[in-house]
C-alpha cells in the first residue's frame, strides 16, 4: 500500500533527505486576498542560465516569483528570455520595477508590466542612491499612493524605517518589504530591533527582501517573526544555486518554526540543563 503521507520527490532535498512541511500550528500567509503556503519568495536574476533557474526556484519551494520588467524580455515566445519559461499555472509571477529611479518610472513600468498581461501585483522599488541601492522612500510613497490608487496590489520595498512602512501601510499596500541590508550585498540581518519594531506595529505582512547571504540569515530573520523573505542575488550566485536554494526553503521553515515555538530566555548565568534534588549521591 504507498504511504500518502510519504513526502513527494520534490520535497526532498538533492541528497534525498525528507523536507519536513510546514508546522501544523502554522497558518498560510494570507496577503492582498490570496494564501501562500511558501513563505519563501524569490527573484529571477543573475542565475547562470534558465534552466538552474527553473530548478532552483522549484527547490526553494517558492509560489511566488518576481520579474524586472525593465530587465527582461517581456515576449513569452522567446526562448532565450526568462518568461518563456515561467508558467503561471506553476508561479505566481509577481512584476518589480528593479532599476527605476523616480516615482514617475515606477509607475510607467508598473503600468506596461500590467499591459503585458501580468495581474495587478507589483512589487514597488524606488531607487535613491546608485551606490548602496538604497530606496528613495518619499518616491516610494508617492508612487503607491498613486498605483494603489490605479487598483495594483503594491508591495513596497523600504528601508527599516518603522514611519516609512506605517505610511507606506496607510496608503495601501498589501506588503511592507524593509531590507535587511543593502540589495546584493548578502551582509544579512543588520537591525533585527528595526525589524521586529515595523512587524509588531503594521498590520498588513512584512516581507523581509534584500540582504540575505545564506541560510543561517533567513533562519534569524524568521525568527523575528516576520511574515516571509524575498531573495534572489544568495540562490542565483551561489556555486549551487539549487542547493543553496534547498536551504533556503528549510532555513526560511526553521525560523518562522523557531519563531512559533518561543525561544527560551536569555540568561548572563548559567542554569543547570537537569534539576539537583534528586541527584544521586
Amino acid at each position: 500500500m504507498t504511504d500518502t503521507n510519504a513526502p513527494k520527490a520534490s520535497d526532498r532535498t538533492p541528497a534525498g533527505v525528507p523536507v519536513p512541511d510546514a508546522p501544523s500550528t502554522d497558518t498560510p500567509l494570507e496577503m492582498g486576498g490570496h494564501s501562500f503556503s511558501s513563505r519563501l519568495i524569490l527573484g529571477t536574476g543573475k542565475y547562470a542560465d534558465n534552466e538552474t533557474m527553473l530548478r532552483a526556484l522549484r527547490a526553494s519551494g517558492t509560489e511566488m516569483v518576481t520579474v524586472a520588467v525593465r530587465r527582461v524580455d517581456l515576449d513569452r515566445t522567446t526562448e532565450e528570455g526568462i518568461l518563456h519559461h515561467l508558467d503561471p499555472e506553476e508561479f505566481f509571477l509577481l512584476a518589480n520595477t528593479a532599476g527605476c529611479y523616480t516615482a514617475d518610472e515606477a509607475i510607467r513600468y508598473a503600468r506596461l508590466a500590467r499591459a503585458a498581461g501580468f495581474n495587478e501585483w507589483i512589487k514597488l522599488e524606488v531607487i535613491g542612491d546608485r551606490r548602496t541601492l538604497l530606496p528613495d522612500v518619499h518616491a516610494t510613497l508617492e508612487a503607491a499612493k498613486v498605483l494603489v490608487g490605479e487598483g495594483f496590489k503594491v508591495m513596497a520595498y523600504t528601508n527599516d524605517d518603522l514611519i516609512t512602512a506605517l505610511r507606506l501601510e496607510d496608503a495601501g499596500c498589501v506588503s511592507v518589504m524593509p531590507l535587511a541590508s543593502p540589495i546584493g550585498s548578502g551582509l544579512g540581518l543588520v537591525n533585527p530591533y528595526y525589524i521586529r519594531e515595523i512587524k509588531d506595529r503594521l498590520e498588513v505582512p512584512v516581507i523581509v527582501d534584500a540582504g540575505v547571504g545564506t541560510a543561517s540569515d533567513a533562519c534569524s530573520t524568521m525568527e523575528q517573526g516576520v511574515d516571509g523573505l524575498l531573495m534572489n542575488t544568495a540562490v542565483a550566485v551561489a556555486d549551487d544555486p539549487v542547493a543553496m536554494a534547498t536551504a533556503m526553503r528549510l532555513a526560511t521553515r526553521a525560523g518562522r518554526l523557531a519563531w512559533l515555538a518561543g525561544r527560551m530566555p536569555k540568561r548572563e548565568i548559567a542554569v543547570p540543563s537537569s534539576p539537583e534534588r534528586g541527584m544521586l549521591g
